[in-house]
């Protein structure tokens, strides 16, 4: 395994791109997209019903959900991040159904009550300052018996093995990002925020998915420049970039073969109804 990546120069620094198009680029096909794929089939989407997708990304939940409903329902998804969303629109421009964005928090949602069968929350909530309010919410927009799939990722050495690295060549603020991602991983507070935010029917487990990466040089790279963490790392010399990636690429060895990864990742997956 080499320390630089030829495909996209020395230490990453031939990525171009905004945060919101990298991460369309990369993150979505290698993780966000097969979970993404995962939660909708497990919604069972109709023709004809009403879908939410709350801290929507680059809108890929918004996009697979807009492929079931058909033109007949339709499709909402918001997010705080404008980048984001542009980008959303931009690939939802051949959608099947109709999709609205909303540049707002989950907390104070500016749509009416009663108003979707299904919300979403992929890889989101964790982010989300105030969690009670939110789940409040997505139960407020809902119709009486509509349902809510929430997912959210539990640590794991794969990941650890980046925070480690950010951590010892960044400064704590760029491994803190990598533990937030992480950080809402308790099932039965998952279960307790549901419940406090007047859900029923609520069941939470936990799943996991075998995914297939870049090279660990690439990987690294990829994921700095759709995440913050490309601003922080912005000032770094080459040496330290250097480093970084020695690191990063050293710690990734166990799950490093046939040319690029493979890490199992874990999923809290929670679904209610109102």
């Amino acid at each position: 395994m080499t320390t630089t990546s030829t495909a996209h120069g020395l230490y990453g620094q031939s990525y171009g791109g905004t945060a919101p198009e990298n991460y369309a680029r990369y993150f979505v096909p290698a993780i966000g997209g097969p979970f993404a794929a995962d939660l909708v089939e497990e919604a069972a989407l109709r023709p004809g019903e009403r879908v939410l997708d709350v801290a929507c990304g680059t809108g890929v939940v918004a996009r697979l959900a807009a492929e079931r409903v058909g033109t007949t329902g339709s499709v909402a998804g918001l997010d705080v991040n404008p980048g984001m969303l542009a980008v959303a629109r931009s690939m939802a421009a051949e959608s099947a159904a109709a999709i609205s964005w909303y540049e707002t928090s989950a907390e104070a949602i500016p749509l009416p009550a009663d108003a979707f069968d299904v919300v979403f929350c992929q890889l989101g909530l964790q982010f989300i300052a105030d969690k009670p309010a939110a789940l409040r919410e997505l139960r407020r927009v809902l119709i009486p018996g509509g349902r809510a799939l929430v997912t959210t990722p539990p640590p794991n050495p794969f990941f650890d093995v980046l925070d480690d690295a950010l951590s010892r060549h960044i400064g704590d603020e760029a491994g803190a990002f990598v533990r937030m991602v992480f950080s809402l991983n308790e099932p039965a507070a998952v279960e307790q925020l549901f419940r406090n935010a007047g859900f029923r029917d609520v069941t939470v487990r936990t799943e996991s998915k075998w995914l297939r990466l870049p090279p660990a040089n690439d990987f690294l790279w990829q994921y700095v420049h759709c995440t913050p963490l490309t601003g922080l790392l912005s000032h770094l010399e080459s040496s330290q970039k250097a480093a970084l990636e020695s690191d990063a690429v050293r710690g990734w060895r166990p799950w490093s073969h046939d040319g690029g990864m493979a890490y199992e990742q874990g999923m809290i997956v929670a679904t209610a109804r109102k």
